[in-house]
């Protein structure tokens, strides 16, 4: 399916390791209650998010494995941190619930492009814009109930967020009219 150079680049590789950062975020805030560590991990996995794109297009190793690998990573850290940010009750249940629901959704728009032959969603600029606040939402959020200056924190949070929903929510919509134009073809 995939050959070993597609498969072995540096930026599968910073993939993978973002990938690896999802279960240490849950084990370090849900399971330590390391609030430091969370937030390190959390900040490098979605400053990583944007740097291997770069290395990629830099070193002409965009490959179709890392197109998908990428927002898959993305989709699960978004979820992973919204299920541990829900139980420390920082963010509100229908907020996880908004995030999955728009996911779930896209996963069967996804079924349809694929039974007719139109492959994967491209990602796009309103994609990378919805995904980039949504991981830059999250750190600031889980910062702001325990630190002196967690007002701030809160608030550049929650702008983060709300943007980050309604981009999610717009890009749910472009991604399903180009399903369904696409089966009409």
């Amino acid at each position: 399916m995939f050959s070993r150079n597609e498969i072995l680049t540096i930026p599968n590789a910073i993939t993978g390791i973002r990938a690896l950062g999802i279960p240490v975020f849950l084990w370090a805030y849900l399971g330590l209650d390391n609030l430091v560590l969370a937030f390190i991990v959390l900040t490098v996995g979605a400053l990583s998010d944007y740097f291997d794109g770069k290395v990629a297009r830099a070193l002409n190793q965009e490959s179709e494995l890392g197109a998908a690998l990428d927002p898959t990573i993305d989709r699960a850290y978004i979820a992973a941190t919204a299920v541990a940010l829900v139980i420390k009750e920082i963010i509100p249940l229908w907020l996880l619930l908004l995030l999955i629901s728009r996911d779930l959704w896209l996963g069967l728009m996804l079924l349809v492009k694929r039974r007719q032959g139109t492959g994967v969603f491209e990602v796009t600029f309103l994609g990378k814009a919805a995904t980039f606040n949504l991981l830059y939402a999250f750190p600031f959020l889980l910062l702001s109930g325990r630190t002196g200056v967690g007002e701030i924190f809160h608030i550049c949070g929650w702008a983060f967020a709300i943007w980050g929903c309604a981009l999610y929510l717009a890009t749910g919509a472009q991604y399903t009219i180009s399903a369904l134009v696409n089966t009409r073809k």
